[in-house]
């Protein structure tokens, strides 16, 4: 049937002809009543192409979209659907003008090319026929064969496929997620992998092994070369994530699942191309953000393949613009290495996560990146001018002059800025008044450290110990955790880093690790709840920790503390791990700390009762302020409802920074608050004098602090705190205008 079907795609006559030649072709060999094609139109619309079996009328009459009957559930998911009584399935959706009625068994395949769904390729019978997974498999390669076919021809216009119309020369804005901060302005440039098919059904399959094996041979080599000669690929976790993407080219299950398909039939580019597709659409319907975000490193891998099997040549760098903004769906991290760093001002990416592999390398890189950003692969045409606004998310195509000149301005306005940011590094941090302020930074990767030396700053005031874990594919062993601390403590030199344990659960998903969906995960199973109901992972990491920092001082933090019990449960399990490090004789830290992250409101009114068994205490104001409000601070329908900067906010940060204060223990504030300086000086004003934030905030901390009165601020705050208002950011905007604060 392979053969026939290429014979079709070479074949004379009109397109309808064609397709009409197909189906009856597919039928017969499959033995079905019917055989149908419906191909995706403009406004995510199927449209019945071709068939044989139903009623000849419905050809071009019948539609249907995305998710509407079977035909639409399969193009929505991207998976093929195999049922014995079709009518049964919920999705099961009646067209009169097909006379489909009497056909009770269904078999649907997606066609795909590249990604994208071109169309469905169903079969149907009238009795209930139980398909095998052989002829599942079969029916998706020559659906396969079919989007060949379909690509090359007229019969697929631009508007096929796609879900509306790119914005002609109007301007546009679109919004994702911040992947790595900065500001960029450049020239778009589509990432093209360039990738064209000719050849699909193989004249010799032995001789396609033989192609198939060389080219992972070339490209393994190639990988190898390019690491070697690549700086990022050295140290830290973006090496350990290329070395992760390096093993995937070794993958038995991968390497099998093509040479099935070389042996089924097919060349050596159309089985990886075969095998991509069917990953892609697995991996889709994933729900686990972790393995969706390992797609894009299979795709690469899966697109290096073929430009070895095709001998395509890498991409000419002198016909890139000097001033590109990678336009992508998604990037594996060796890609990203593929372009001249020198002329890559920005990446956006229609998907991708923070903890992808692909944004850690854009990190250790310092080049801006924005994910998430649906819509950018269609908007954005080569050659564009875009704006990468890497701190609000935004990205805006073909922006106008003025907009244009106003960002260029900001750009060079941020520049001085940071110039005289840079001024106060050597400078103690201490205000006006000479009220000192101790100024730590949050870290998660290794990539964060080198901060550390940066003037100013006295240690690590939160090390997100879940970091690490969400970019592996295990989870990992003491010895390995051990590692990770080691050398988090050697590169801080003996400046203090509180470790906070795992907070996983929520947004933060490990890939090894399977919950139950909850309704309200934020308020749900995570962080010490897991860490207390799944001790033997609390007491692994927490062995680590102790390994670690053998004869050094360790400082260890239990986040989402919900009350004092919880608190000293958690006490608990350290002092089994001290005690069986003592019975081992192993060598101990010189001193162990230990404190809870308040993020739950309930824990604040049992300070009395806490804070005589702490030696620290650390504000999570991410957390603790939407709980205040009950309000999802990922909402964005939320994002205007509360302000963190509102009476009811500071008044209890003020109260709980009094009681710390009265009772000698060290409060710090660790969330998004204390790394923007007007919330910054504000928190100083409620007597906190302890900020831990992202490092490229320390700088404009500093300076604020330095040119502030702390006595006067809080007097002023004292007064705001008994308004009613609903916010009182421009009280203390002014407040800082009226004193030469800079904010």
């Amino acid at each position: 049937m392979l053969r026939l079907l290429r014979d079709l795609m070479k074949g004379s006559g009109s397109s309808q002809a064609r397709l009409d030649q197909v189906v009856d072709l597919i039928a017969q060999d499959i033995v079905a009543e019917v055989c149908s094609i419906y191909l995706l139109r403009s406004g995510d619309v199927l449209e019945l192409f071709a068939t044989k079996g139903l009623k000849p009328a419905a050809v071009h009459k019948t539609r249907m979209r995305i998710n509407q009957g079977l035909v639409g559930l399969i193009a929505a998911q991207a998976r093929s659907v195999a049922l014995a009584d079709a009518q049964s399935h919920p999705n099961f959706a009646y067209f009169p003008e097909t006379g489909e009625e009497v056909y009770q068994s269904l078999m649907g395949v997606p066609i795909m090319r590249g990604g994208r769904v071109l169309g469905v390729l169903v079969v149907q019978n009238r009795i209930q026929r139980n398909y095998t997974e052989e002829e599942v498999e079969a029916l998706e390669t020559v659906a396969m064969v079919l989007a060949e076919m379909l690509t090359g021809d007229r019969l697929l216009d631009a508007s096929a496929g796609t879900s509306g119309t790119p914005g002609g020369d109007m301007p546009a804005r679109l919004s994702g997620i911040v992947l790595n901060e900065g500001i960029a302005i450049g020239t778009a440039v589509p990432h093209q992998r360039g990738i064209v098919i000719t050849q699909v059904v193989a004249e010799d399959p032995e001789a396609e092994l033989v192609r198939l094996d060389g080219a992972l041979g070339e490209m393994r080599d190639a990988l190898d070369i390019m690491f070697a000669r690549s700086e990022v690929a050295r140290a830290g976790e973006h090496r350990e994530v290329l070395e992760t993407y390096r093993m995937f080219a070794d993958d038995r299950g991968w390497l099998r699942r093509m040479h099935d398909a070389v042996h089924g039939g097919l060349t050596a580019e159309a089985a990886v191309q075969k095998i991509q597709n069917e990953t892609r659409a697995r991996m889709i319907a994933i729900k686990d953000p972790y393995l969706r975000a390992r797609l894009a490193d299979l795709d690469d891998l899966g697109n290096r393949l073929l430009h070895h099997l095709l001998g395509l040549e890498a991409k000419r760098e002198e016909n890139l613009p000097q001033d590109m903004v990678l336009i992508a769906s998604d990037l594996g991290p060796a890609e990203l290495l593929d372009y001249d760093q020198s002329r890559l001002r920005a990446v956006v990416l229609e998907h991708s996560a923070p903890t992808s592999h692909v944004a850690i390398v854009a990190r250790a890189l310092q080049i801006p990146m924005i994910g998430r950003c649906p819509g950018i692969g269609t908007e954005a045409r080569e050659g564009d001018r875009v704006i990468v606004d890497g701190e609000t998310g935004q990205v805006l195509l073909r922006p106008s002059g003025a907009v244009l000149a106003g960002f260029a301005e900001s750009i060079v306005a941020k520049e001085r800025q940071r110039q005289a940011f840079r001024a106060v590094r050597g400078l103690p941090s201490v205000s006006r008044d000479g009220a000192a302020v101790s100024l730590l930074i949050n870290a998660g990767l290794m990539i964060d450290l080198p901060h550390l030396q940066d003037g100013g700053v006295e240690g690590i005031g939160l090390y997100r110990t879940e970091v690490p874990f969400m970019i592996r594919d295990s989870f990992p062993d003491v010895s390995t955790q051990t590692e990770i601390y080691s050398r988090i403590l050697d590169a801080a030199a003996g400046k203090p880093v509180v470790f906070r344990t795992l907070d996983v659960g929520g947004d933060k998903v490990l890939p090894y690790w399977r919950g139950d969906g909850e309704a309200n995960p934020a308020m749900g199973w995570r962080a010490i709840r897991i860490g207390l109901d799944r001790p033997a992972l609390l007491r692994r990491q927490l062995r680590a920790l102790l390994h670690a920092a053998a004869g050094r001082s360790l400082s260890v933090m239990f986040p989402m503390v919900s009350d004092v019990a919880e608190f000293e449960a958690a006490k608990a399990l350290l002092q089994r791990e001290i005690e069986r490090e003592r019975a081992f004789g192993d060598r101990l830290p010189a001193e162990i700390r230990v404190g809870a992250m308040l993020e739950v409101p309930a824990l604040a009114l049992q300070l009395t009762q806490l804070l005589p068994r702490c030696d620290f205490v650390s504000l999570g104001t991410n957390d603790l302020v939407q709980f205040l409000f009950a309000a999802d601070r990922g909402n964005p329908r939320l994002a205007r409802r509360y302000d963190v900067l509102s009476p009811a906010v500071l008044t209890f940060i003020h109260r709980i920074a009094s009681q710390a204060a009265e009772q000698g223990v060290p409060l710090t504030a660790c969330g998004e608050m204390a790394g923007h300086p007007l919330e910054a000086m504000a928190l100083i004003g409620c007597g906190l004098r302890r900020l831990s934030m992202a490092p490229q905030a320390v700088d404009q901390v500093k300076t604020m602090l330095r040119g502030l009165d702390v006595a006067s601020l809080q007097g002023f705050i004292n007064q705001l705190l008994t308004l009613p208002d609903h916010s009182i950011r421009e009280q203390l905007r002014s407040y800082a205008s009226d004193h030469d604060v800079t904010i």
